[in-house]
């Protein structure tokens, strides 16, 4: 049986109330949030800590939303979890958000212990299906001339080349052959819910949020986050897109959801006041763009950008996020028209115009 969900009082943050306080599922156990809808927390490595998941009641059985990256940790509380609340429960279908690992690193692994099918959008999987096959000890040099235009230095690029080309392959399961493909505006019917899948983008691809208007309830993922903004990066693989653009058009989609809903994020806990958080995130990438149009007075690098965009100093293990979320700002700008960009032997220099 999950725990309960209503010990704590109701807690709020900047707009947002979280109806559940800071009370949240233990290793192994579920937590009931709404009527046939249960909270499972795995840590994660790195500053998030946590990701959340999600066990929807269904017709003889559940559906998973999401599972966590592929690690000892993950896989043996999701054991507990079938092991204990879960017992004797087959899992009906493995639903995954995006390609993320830490949402999908284990949904392969579901998917053969409990015979059921993958559920993702067509450019996620694909996009899973890719970085898996395109592991490497290598990195390939499209990916180090990148990291240069972006104004990485030589050791830097030499450190991250240390790691080669496998990273997500580490830490994801191999998928199953074949999926079940899910696009915006389609329902997907799970037990007694009803669930109209809202596909966002600048995160990632094409993620997929679920909306249940009936119950007002939203499971978002990683595209809506109740306290940090998620990572919107550009990268090697589609270098001219522009995934900030796209992040803004996501928000203005999910403004026409009701303000009301309680959505299970990704990241964090549950919450109320949608219209708020996505208000906040909007303006505070507005404002990263304003000051940086300011800073481009002289030409700049990428790398230079940092202090302009985050509140912390950047290690190495941040590098790669980072650079993306940096130049996913300066190519906005471009795009917007209030940058150029010159290319001086390999290296990216923005200024404004």
């Amino acid at each position: 049986m999950a725990t309960a969900s209503t010990d704590r009082a109701p807690t709020a943050h900047k707009g947002l109330t979280h109806p559940f306080g800071d009370t949240e599922p233990g290793a192994g156990d579920t937590m009931r949030v709404a009527p046939g809808i249960d909270w499972v927390r795995l840590k994660v490595p790195g500053p998030l800590k946590h990701v959340n998941c999600w066990v929807l009641q269904d017709d003889g059985g559940v559906a998973l939303v999401d599972t966590g990256m592929n690690t000892t940790h993950a896989r043996d509380a999701w054991k507990a979890v079938f092991a204990g609340p879960l017992a004797g429960v087959r899992v009906t279908r493995m639903i995954g958000t995006h390609f993320h690992p830490d949402h999908i690193g284990l949904a392969g692994w579901m998917c053969a212990r409990h015979h059921c099918p993958l559920v993702m959008t067509r450019g996620e999987w694909l996009t899973a299906r890719m970085l898996l096959g395109d592991a490497s000890g290598t990195v390939p040099e499209e990916q180090i001339r990148f990291w240069r235009a972006a104004g990485w230095d030589e050791q830097q690029v030499a450190q991250a080349s240390m790691q080669g080309w496998g990273l997500f392959s580490l830490v994801t399961r191999p998928l199953p052959l074949g999926f079940t493909r899910i696009a915006d505006g389609d329902t997907l019917t799970i037990g007694a819910r009803d669930w109209r899948v809202v596909v966002g983008s600048g995160h990632s691809p094409e993620h997929a949020c679920l909306y249940d208007a009936d119950a007002g309830v939203l499971i978002a993922g990683d595209q809506v986050l109740p306290r940090i903004s998620p990572n919107v990066s550009l990268t090697a693989t589609e270098p001219n897109a522009d995934p900030l653009g796209e992040w803004f058009a996501s928000i203005a989609k999910l403004k026409s959801l009701p303000d009301d809903l309680l959505v299970l994020p990704g990241h964090g806990d549950p919450f109320t006041g949608l219209h708020a958080r996505l208000d906040a995130m909007d303006s505070e990438h507005r404002e990263r763009l304003d000051d940086l149009a300011a800073f481009l007075v002289a030409p700049r690098r990428a790398v230079e950008c940092f202090g302009r965009l985050f509140s912390r100093a950047i290690g190495p293990e941040m590098l790669g996020m980072a650079t993306g979320e940096a130049l996913a700002h300066l190519r906005r700008l471009e795009v917007e028209g209030r940058a150029v960009r010159d290319t001086v032997d390999g290296v990216w220099w923005w200024r404004a115009t």
